[in-house]
């Protein structure tokens, strides 16, 4: 059970999802204090009037008698005095026996009509741009009044205000962002953390023994003694005959799957994710159900709708006393828990605890040169730098100095919000940001000013980190911004998870776990997305907590948060990696830090696996249901683009040439380890994927490695991926220290040697390519902080347009190599026809 145990409102509509999840908080041992339900208006009242909202406030006590006795028959099928409003955010059909919960669980129930309709369609709920009243307005307004999400915002009032207590809000979500995101907006307007528990539990690890199957969701729902019984149905292959099947049954569950399957069905289809189906809870374990609903054969009236469209019109529901069980109503709980790592991180943690058993290359090839697909000597190009982005570097002004971290934080926030407005930008443009302070300690006032920049949905994703005195005398933070130059701004797409679930950690801050950017070549757009994830910490995603101390704790806490990373990725459709750091906190001695960076080394690289491995692996998750419900492409359930979707596994090892995918160590892209100061949540790792990549055609990548000899070592890899006559490269340079290297006179000379080896690597790879002086990286690591010197000199009226640095305690490869520097680039090559 959580540490944190939370008063929670029950968000419920009477269907599976909202009261499966309920239990999951009980099973967590929140506390719920109150059931929440919105419910439609009668019909030939329209959506109702917003200024009524108060007065239909309901409140249904648990002892208040709520019996249905009202005989169907007085409503004949021509004068149903209800209609579903078929609504795109909640369940309406059943709304006539949501009444008996309260009793039925021995909660107070609080109802309020559906005011509005689904005014906004975007998958991803934003209120605050809806509520702005200019595209360029940031602040704070009313959202528009006909948009049914808004419904929430006075009932919830009304909930908190008889139980002021209440600091959480549960629901139901399963695969839809467009519910989740308008939930979590509502829920965190009123200072409620979300709790989603049944997010992406059709791709979390099943039972033991048991193959991954999205209806072992229903099966669980059985096992918990949940009794769900269908009444609509809206899909092929399901009609009038499955009316009042208990779905939470294995024979329900058969007879689901097998006449959806006859018309072919997309994900969560057997879940009823894309509005198949929808189901009313009779019953439940005794945790929660007190007493059990009822409802007469003859109080089940069918309804048919049209265009495939039936439910029931309940009558006459009763409550019905329970056989009395044990005393202990959380011993009958039986709520499963999915395992916190799934069967491929599992093994990999099993790999490295028992060395004996590791035998896999260390991407050793990564110093292999590979003979290439006819690139070298058959190009005439010229190189650019990353032309999608502008790069920038905020510290604070010196008067902003010397006093306190907030006043630090609000004037480098001043700055940067000045800084995009005189460039016609918005705190909604910036695509990632990288926080370096001195003092994690400061991190919480940091954040509360950082925050207020980004009050849109989907705001940038970051990567935090504390580097002590190796941050410029008399400041204590940096900011890094990316921000995409306006040919390559596109509508903002993203991951921005603020529930609690099992699948990865919710956000705690303000920055998503994921943006999506397009790379432009020359000004075009390109196929090719950028996917900028946010640094994951190994926080067990339930809970929001570290794993407990114990002797396997870093392997652990390695292991978890890189299983957040893929998992990010895959939902993001991620194909490659361009590189990683595994930032780990100061350790005690040097054999430590090497240790740590052989063991993330091992991680990263068993995560990559082979081709034979992803030969039998189950396709990408289908379309979301916001899809299914608004994009004309997924709307036929047989649709065969509703199952032909991309890869969801990382990496995609159709992309890589064939040469390539015969030496799968070949394909492994570097990755390194950064040993700094302290990490959020004192956490001992951090991962950092520097780019996902993903857009990419079959065989269109290669990874080309170079060594070169001799002292001050430099290492090369260069990530070529062919796009519409083009070339896209992502290069990492590192710089191996000697044993009697001992610093570099300050970062101007790191820069030049920087430089030069970019130069030697980019001729190497393409003889005819011109490399401008001018190039540069976009993100650096150094060693030792003196190397750093006037790195952040700026005036008090400007922000440095350059890339970012992150000064490290040391720097490692992923087999234990030292580094002095590590750099990457991202560069642009169009192919000419001289």
């Amino acid at each position: 059970m959580s540490a944190d145990g939370l008063n929670v409102i029950a968000l419920i509509s009477g269907g599976k999802d909202s009261f499966y999840s309920l239990l999951h908080c009980v099973r967590h041992g929140h506390r719920i204090v109150a059931l929440a339900n919105l419910f439609p208006v009668s019909a030939g009242d329209g959506h109702g009037n917003r200024r009524q909202e108060e007065a239909e406030l309901s409140i249904v006590r648990p002892d208040q008698q709520t019996q249905q006795t009202q005989p169907p028959s007085l409503y004949p099928s021509d004068q149903v005095p209800y209609a579903d409003l078929n609504s795109f955010m909640y369940q309406t059909v059943g709304h006539e026996v949501i009444p008996l919960y309260a009793q039925a669980t021995g909660l107070p129930l609080y109802r309020q009509p559906i005011l509005g309709g689904a005014v906004r369609h975007e998958r991803d709920y934003d209120y605050y741009q809806a509520s702005s009243s200019s595209p360029g307005d940031q602040n704070q307004g009313s959202a528009p009044a006909d948009d049914e999400t808004e419904s929430m915002l006075p009932l919830l009032r009304a909930v908190k205000a008889h139980h002021p207590e209440a600091n959480a809000l549960c629901s139901g979500a399963i695969l839809s962002t467009y519910q989740r995101t308008r939930v979590e907006s509502v829920a965190l307007r009123l200072g409620l953390t979300p709790l989603s528990y049944l997010w992406k539990y059709p791709v979390l690890p099943p039972p033991q023994a048991t193959l991954p199957d999205e209806a072992q969701l229903l099966r669980d729902m059985a096992a918990a003694g949940l009794e769900a019984r269908i009444i609509k149905v809206a899909s092929a292959g399901l009609d009038e005959k499955h009316l009042w099947e208990m779905v939470t049954s294995e024979t329900g569950v058969s007879r689901l799957k097998a006449s959806l399957r006859k018309f072919g069905f997309a994900q969560g289809a057997s879940l009823g994710e894309g509005g198949e189906f929808e189901t009313l809870v009779v019953d439940g374990p005794e945790a929660l159900f007190k007493k059990r609903i009822s409802i007469p054969e003859n109080g089940r009236l069918v309804v048919p709708e049209g265009g495939g469209s039936t439910w029931l019109m309940l009558r006459g529901a009763r409550l019905e006393n329970k056989a009395r069980g044990a005393d202990d109503n959380d011993a009958q709980l039986a709520v499963r828990e999915p395992a916190m790592l799934d069967a491929k991180f599992q093994t990999i943690l099993d790999s490295i605890l028992d060395s004996s058993t590791w035998s896999g290359a260390l991407v050793d090839s990564a110093y292999t040169e590979l003979a290439t697909s006819g690139l070298r000597g058959k190009l005439s190009t010229r190189a650019a730098s990353d032309l999608d982005n502008i790069h920038w570097a905020v510290v604070a002004d010196s008067h902003a100095l010397g006093s306190s971290i907030q006043r630090e934080t609000v004037n480098v926030v001043q700055k940067m919000g000045a800084f995009l407005s005189s460039h016609g930008l918005q705190s909604r443009n910036i695509s990632s940001v990288i926080v370096v302070l001195r003092n994690m300690s400061d991190f919480p006032k940091f954040n509360e000013e950082y925050g207020k920049l980004f009050p849109n949905a989907n705001p940038p994703s970051r990567i935090t980190v504390s580097c002590g005195d190796s941050v410029p005398e008399g400041h204590n933070v940096v900011v890094y911004l990316t921000v995409p130059v306006a040919k390559a701004q596109v509508a903002r797409n993203g991951l921005h998870v603020q529930s609690r679930s099992y699948w990865a950690p919710a956000n705690i801050g303000p920055y998503s776990q994921a943006i999506e950017t397009v790379v432009t070549v020359g000004g075009i757009p390109t196929a090719l997305r950028n996917v900028l994830i946010a640094g994951q910490i190994p926080l067990i995603p339930a809970s929001m907590v570290l794993p407990p101390s114990s002797a396997i704790a870093v392997q652990e806490q390695v292991v978890l948060s890189l299983q957040h990373l893929w998992r990010i990725g895959a939902e993001m459709k991620v194909q490659c990696w361009g590189s990683a750091v595994a930032y780990f906190t100061h350790q005690p001695g040097e054999d430590s830090i090497e240790e740590c960076a052989k063991l993330a080394g091992q991680a990263w690289s068993l995560a990559h696996g082979s081709p034979d491995e992803d030969e039998n692996e189950d396709e990408a998750d289908g379309p979301d249901p916001w899809d299914m419900k608004y994009n004309s492409q997924y709307q036929s359930l047989g649709s065969s683009s509703a199952t032909s979707t991309c890869s969801a596994t990382v990496p995609d090892w159709s992309i890589y040439t064939l040469q390539q995918q015969k030496e799968p160590t070949s394909c492994i892209p570097p990755m390194f380890t950064a040993e700094i100061e302290s990490l959020p949540r004192k956490s001992s790792v951090e991962w950092h994927a520097h780019a996902g990549i993903k857009g990419i055609e079959e065989g269109s990548v290669e990874l080309i490695q170079f060594a070169s000899p001799g002292v001050g070592q430099w290492r090369s890899w260069n990530l070529v991926i062919k796009t519409s006559g083009h070339i896209v490269l992502y290069t990492t340079l590192a710089k191996l220290m000697e044993d009697d290297e001992s610093d570099m006179a300050g970062f101007s000379s790191s820069e030049r040697q920087l430089r030069n080896a970019y130069s030697e690597s980019l001729h190497r790879l393409l003889p005819n390519t011109e490399a401008p002086e001018t190039l540069e990286p976009y993100l650096a690591y150094v060693v030792d902080g003196n190397k750093t010197r006037g790195l952040w000199t700026l005036n008090d009226t400007s922000v440095l347009e350059r890339f970012a640095v992150v000064p490290c305690r040391s720097l490692w490869t992923s087999r234990g190599e030292r580094l002095g520097l590590l750099a990457l680039y991202k560069t642009m090559l169009t192919i000419s026809d001289d």
